[in-house]
Protein backbone atom coordinates (compact mmCIF):
# COMPACT_ATOMS: atom_id res chain seq x y z
CA UNK A 1 0.00 0.00 0.00
CA UNK A 2 2.75 2.48 0.92
CA UNK A 3 4.79 1.42 -2.11
CA UNK A 4 1.90 2.35 -4.39
CA UNK A 5 1.57 5.71 -2.66
CA UNK A 6 5.31 6.30 -3.03
CA UNK A 7 5.10 5.36 -6.71
CA UNK A 8 2.29 7.87 -7.22
CA UNK A 9 4.25 10.53 -5.37
CA UNK A 10 7.24 10.03 -7.66
CA UNK A 11 5.33 10.41 -10.91
CA UNK A 12 6.44 13.24 -13.13
CA UNK A 13 4.40 16.33 -13.84
CA UNK A 14 4.05 15.26 -17.48
CA UNK A 15 2.49 11.91 -16.56
CA UNK A 16 0.13 13.63 -14.11
CA UNK A 17 -0.98 16.10 -16.79
CA UNK A 18 -1.41 13.22 -19.24
CA UNK A 19 -3.84 11.56 -16.81
CA UNK A 20 -6.06 14.66 -16.51
CA UNK A 21 -8.25 13.95 -19.60
CA UNK A 22 -8.83 10.36 -18.45
CA UNK A 23 -9.74 11.53 -14.96
CA UNK A 24 -12.11 14.20 -16.33
CA UNK A 25 -13.86 11.64 -18.55
CA UNK A 26 -14.20 9.26 -15.60
CA UNK A 27 -15.57 12.05 -13.43
CA UNK A 28 -18.12 13.04 -16.08
CA UNK A 29 -19.23 9.42 -16.54
CA UNK A 30 -19.64 9.00 -12.80
CA UNK A 31 -21.64 12.23 -12.56
CA UNK A 32 -23.91 11.17 -15.43
CA UNK A 33 -24.48 7.80 -13.77
CA UNK A 34 -25.35 9.60 -10.52
CA UNK A 35 -27.81 11.84 -12.36
CA UNK A 36 -29.40 8.79 -14.01
CA UNK A 37 -29.83 7.05 -10.67
CA UNK A 38 -31.38 10.12 -9.07
CA UNK A 39 -33.75 10.73 -12.00
CA UNK A 40 -34.84 7.09 -12.01
CA UNK A 41 -35.61 7.29 -8.31
CA UNK A 42 -37.55 10.55 -8.68
CA UNK A 43 -39.48 9.37 -11.73
CA UNK A 44 -40.50 6.18 -9.95
CA UNK A 45 -41.82 8.25 -7.06
CA UNK A 46 -43.57 10.59 -9.49
CA UNK A 47 -45.19 7.64 -11.28
CA UNK A 48 -46.53 6.21 -8.05
CA UNK A 49 -47.93 9.61 -7.08
CA UNK A 50 -49.63 10.11 -10.45
CA UNK A 51 -51.10 6.62 -10.29
CA UNK A 52 -52.55 7.29 -6.85
CA UNK A 53 -54.01 10.62 -8.02
CA UNK A 54 -55.65 8.95 -11.03
CA UNK A 55 -57.16 6.29 -8.79
CA UNK A 56 -58.42 9.00 -6.39
CA UNK A 57 -60.00 10.80 -9.37
CA UNK A 58 -61.72 7.60 -10.47
CA UNK A 59 -63.13 7.09 -6.97
CA UNK A 60 -64.26 10.73 -6.91
CA UNK A 61 -66.14 10.12 -10.17
CA UNK A 62 -67.96 7.15 -8.62
CA UNK A 63 -68.64 9.21 -5.50
CA UNK A 64 -70.28 11.87 -7.65
CA UNK A 65 -72.48 9.22 -9.27
CA UNK A 66 -73.52 7.93 -5.84
CA UNK A 67 -74.32 11.46 -4.64
CA UNK A 68 -76.45 12.09 -7.72
CA UNK A 69 -78.31 8.84 -7.10
CA UNK A 70 -78.79 9.87 -3.47
CA UNK A 71 -80.21 13.21 -4.61
CA UNK A 72 -82.67 11.47 -6.91
CA UNK A 73 -83.71 9.04 -4.18
CA UNK A 74 -84.01 11.84 -1.64
CA UNK A 75 -86.19 13.94 -3.92
CA UNK A 76 -88.29 10.89 -4.80
CA UNK A 77 -89.64 10.90 -1.24
CA UNK A 78 -91.22 14.30 -1.93
CA UNK A 79 -91.88 14.10 -5.69
CA UNK A 80 -92.64 11.32 -8.11
CA UNK A 81 -89.45 9.39 -8.98
CA UNK A 82 -89.45 10.58 -12.59
CA UNK A 83 -89.80 14.20 -11.43
CA UNK A 84 -87.01 13.76 -8.85
CA UNK A 85 -84.69 12.48 -11.59
CA UNK A 86 -85.71 15.34 -13.88
CA UNK A 87 -85.09 17.97 -11.17
CA UNK A 88 -81.68 16.49 -10.38
CA UNK A 89 -80.79 16.50 -14.08
CA UNK A 90 -81.93 20.14 -14.38
CA UNK A 91 -79.73 21.12 -11.42
CA UNK A 92 -76.74 19.33 -12.98
CA UNK A 93 -77.43 21.03 -16.32
CA UNK A 94 -77.35 24.46 -14.66
CA UNK A 95 -74.02 23.63 -12.99
CA UNK A 96 -72.61 22.36 -16.30
CA UNK A 97 -73.66 25.51 -18.16
CA UNK A 98 -72.14 27.83 -15.54
CA UNK A 99 -68.85 25.88 -15.49
CA UNK A 100 -68.70 25.79 -19.30
CA UNK A 101 -69.27 29.55 -19.58
CA UNK A 102 -66.60 30.33 -16.97
CA UNK A 103 -64.18 27.93 -18.69
CA UNK A 104 -64.89 29.45 -22.11
CA UNK A 105 -64.23 32.95 -20.77
CA UNK A 106 -60.95 31.74 -19.28
CA UNK A 107 -59.91 30.14 -22.58
CA UNK A 108 -60.70 33.34 -24.48
CA UNK A 109 -58.45 35.29 -22.07
CA UNK A 110 -55.58 32.93 -22.79
CA UNK A 111 -55.83 33.11 -26.58
CA UNK A 112 -53.59 33.20 -28.50
CA UNK A 113 -51.22 31.06 -26.41
CA UNK A 114 -48.16 33.08 -27.39
CA UNK A 115 -46.12 34.80 -24.65
CA UNK A 116 -46.57 38.27 -26.20
CA UNK A 117 -44.67 40.19 -23.53
CA UNK A 118 -41.71 37.82 -23.69
CA UNK A 119 -41.62 37.99 -27.50
CA UNK A 120 -41.73 41.79 -27.42
CA UNK A 121 -38.92 41.86 -24.85
CA UNK A 122 -36.86 39.48 -26.98
CA UNK A 123 -37.39 41.66 -30.07
CA UNK A 124 -36.19 44.71 -28.10
CA UNK A 125 -33.10 42.83 -26.98
CA UNK A 126 -32.30 41.78 -30.54
CA UNK A 127 -32.74 45.34 -31.78
CA UNK A 128 -30.43 46.67 -29.06
CA UNK A 129 -27.77 44.10 -29.97
CA UNK A 130 -28.12 45.05 -33.66
CA UNK A 131 -27.71 48.69 -32.70
CA UNK A 132 -31.18 49.76 -33.76
CA UNK A 133 -32.05 51.29 -30.42
CA UNK A 134 -34.93 50.46 -28.10
CA UNK A 135 -37.77 50.12 -30.64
Amino acid sequence: MTEERDRRARRSLGSLIADVPTLIVKLLKDELENIKRELTKRLASLGIGIGLLVFAGLLAFFLLAVLIAAAVLGLSTVFAPWLAALLTAAGLLIIIIVLALVGLASVKKGMPPVPKEAVDSLKKDVNVVKGLGQS
